[in-house]
């Protein structure tokens, strides 16, 4: 069977929610997913991670240099280890 011709499942009930079976070949990675309504239809997708790196790919590049951390310190002396 080809993945996107769909494939018939059961609707049941989970306490007071409907819940459906998922077939193995339907699986989702991880332990959660985002569900929404498109029409008639339910969309349910992976949910993301939210990483750092996740993060920093959301965030605008900063405009401004980094201000010199070192300027006005005592140069550092080497040690051995």
């Amino acid at each position: 069977m080809h993945v996107d011709e769909g494939r018939e499942v059961k609707l049941f009930r989970n306490g007071r929610n409907q819940a459906v079976r998922i077939p193995v070949e339907f699986e989702l990675p991880g332990n959660e997913a985002i569900m929404r309504k498109e029409g008639d239809r339910l969309i349910i997708e992976p949910k993301k991670k939210s990483g750092l790196l996740e993060w920093l790919a959301t965030i605008e590049p900063w405009d401004e240099e980094f201000p010199d951390v070192d300027d006005g310190q005592l140069p550092v002396e080497d040690v051995e280890l």
